[in-house]
């Protein structure tokens, strides 16, 4: 993904001059099965921000219900108040697992020899699209996210009294919902300031990784059953060599 980025910002030497036509990019025969997988999930974008930007929170409640620990009342009304959130929430989680898939693959598509980052960006334009899009969404989530500390508030109160004494009974039917497992993960998630662009990164890592694993189990087969794969990786691949290459991947393709 490094590559990509540092063409869409032209900050490789001597970069390429290029126009991508954002404007009127149409995904063609060969990109028709990515673009429609991953435009599944960005079509779904902008409510996951009205969600996101409409989130109040409850403060109120919350205070209220720590301060009357013995009021029945006010623990039922900050419980009421928070569970619907937590729903919200999840749903917001669900979609960076969604965003994160569809990032991989795109990165799949857009960086696969024997073309470059950059000849792929010029092929793939309706690709390439999508690809700022979901960087343009990163941001946005992000920045709204950081705006709103009562996200972390509402789900550490949330976390706090269903450990504490499942609520004297209360309505615990979000557990079908929100079960211990996902309750962790979110906590992970939203614990980081910018977990959208996190997501970016896990996809981005877990990518390499992967393509790391394929070159060593190829390795790792008799040479005469592989060797002409291993040679097409190594001489189709025409960034090898460069800077921006993970040293791990150039050392395993010498």
């Amino acid at each position: 993904m490094g590559n990509l980025l540092k063409v869409l910002t032209r900050e490789i030497e001597n970069y390429p001059h290029f126009f991508l036509d954002f404007e009127h990019a149409q995904p063609t025969g060969g990109e028709r099965e990515v673009w429609n997988q991953v435009n599944s999930v960005l079509q779904d974008s902008e409510s996951i921000l009205s969600g996101l930007q409409a989130y109040k929170g409850a403060g109120q409640e919350i205070r209220e219900a720590i301060q009357n620990p013995n009021d029945f009342m006010h623990q039922e009304r900050a419980w009421n108040s928070v569970c619907p959130l937590v729903i919200k929430l999840k749903k917001f989680y669900s979609f960076s697992l969604r965003l994160e898939e569809a990032l991989q693959s795109l990165l799949e598509t857009l960086t696969c020899p024997p073309f470059t980052p950059t000849q792929h960006l010029e092929r793939e334009q309706a690709l390439a699209k999508q690809f700022a899009e979901i960087l343009h969404f990163t941001l946005r989530f992000d920045e709204l996210k950081m705006r709103i500390p009562a996200i972390q508030n509402d789900f550490s109160y949330y976390r706090r009294t269903i450990s504490r004494n499942r609520i004297n009974n209360m309505n615990l039917d979000i557990e079908s919902e929100v079960n211990n497992e996902m309750a962790n993960r979110m906590s992970l998630f939203y614990a980081e300031a910018t977990p959208m662009l996190k997501t970016l990164s896990n996809a981005t890592r877990n990518f390499v990784t992967e393509m790391k694993g394929c070159i060593k189990v190829l390795k790792e087969q008799p040479t005469d059953n592989v060797e002409g794969l291993l040679n097409a990786l190594k001489f189709t691949t025409k960034h090898l060599n460069e800077e921006s290459t993970p040293k791990s991947i150039r050392t395993m393709l010498q």
